[in-house]
């Protein structure tokens, strides 16, 4: 690969294939992967990484809650199947290679300059960052929202999409593992606004690939049905309650856009709606 080292735009491909040598360098012996062209590099990468984010977190998280903790968060009657959980992944990893194109493709644009991305915080200062990850992350919060919003409103994106999903309707399917048992392009859009956001507002490179993998363990999180009533964020209370109305709370990491556009239910709020 050509030498990018002495341009802005070369510190970008410098720092993706820093993460690849140390991601695949330690998964997979090197005649595997240093063959690849750099953006199958990238791609094999993020496909790895966020397997494991995906099955570590789940594993962690439902040992704790249905093992460790049996019966102190979820109710025995109210743990999903293993049959349930299995299903759960099987779609996951059917999607998971399509999941992980869109951080690679956004890693793509970014290391040619079609992004407003910097590539260190020194550049800009700490104020600017912090201001300029927090226009990102309404953005995000916004672009999530309406995203998930449609996907419900549009009949055939529902249907054909993001009912995938919504098989998991009750308690009982519910679990870590459906966090990311999307239709490959469900998912896909959901993940958009991560992306949109890199052509609206500058933003560190880095900081966003953290942000992006994030997803994996938030996911996890907000399907697990315990309610952690911790204001404003959209915890799993609020989440089961979507997967029990399918019109409510449609909000990803708070409730503001749902308060703001007037679909906000309360877990607490609602007894005819109690899920725990």
């Amino acid at each position: 690969m050509e030498d990018h080292g002495s341009t802005y735009l070369g510190l970008f491909v410098d720092e993706t294939t820093f993460y690849n040598r140390i991601v695949l360098g330690s998964l997979l012996p090197s005649r595997v992967w240093e063959p690849l062209p750099h953006f199958l590099q990238t791609w094999l990468r993020n496909y790895l990484g966020g397997t494991l984010i995906y099955f570590l977190s789940g594993f962690l998280w439902c040992f704790y809650i249905y093992y460790w903790k049996r019966n102190v968060y979820v109710p025995e009657d109210a743990i999903p199947s293993k049959k349930a959980m299995l299903l759960q992944i099987f779609v996951t990893m059917k999607a998971m290679p399509w999941y992980t194109a869109l951080p690679s493709l956004s890693e793509y644009m970014v290391e040619n300059g079609w992004t407003k991305c910097f590539s260190r915080i020194s550049d800009i200062g700490m104020l600017a960052y912090l201001v300029y990850l927090a226009t990102y992350l309404v953005i995000v919060e916004f672009g999530i929202y309406w995203m998930h919003r449609e996907l419900h409103d549009i009949k055939p994106l529902y249907k054909y999409l993001h009912a995938t999903h919504h098989v998991y309707n009750k308690q009982n399917t519910l679990s870590p593992f459906a966090g990311l048992a999307f239709h490959p392009l469900d998912g896909i859009l959901q993940a958009v606004p991560h992306v949109a956001a890199l052509f609206l507002v500058p933003t560190h490179f880095t900081t966003h690939i953290v942000l992006l993998f994030l997803e994996a363990i938030w996911t996890a999180n907000i399907h697990d049905c315990i309610h952690s009533n911790l204001w404003p964020v959209m915890g799993a209370g609020y989440h089961t309650i979507h997967h029990t109305t399918y019109r409510h709370n449609y909000g990803h990491y708070t409730i503001c856009m749902d308060w703001i556009f007037g679909t906000l239910r309360d877990p607490l709020d609602d007894g005819s709606k109690k899920v725990m």
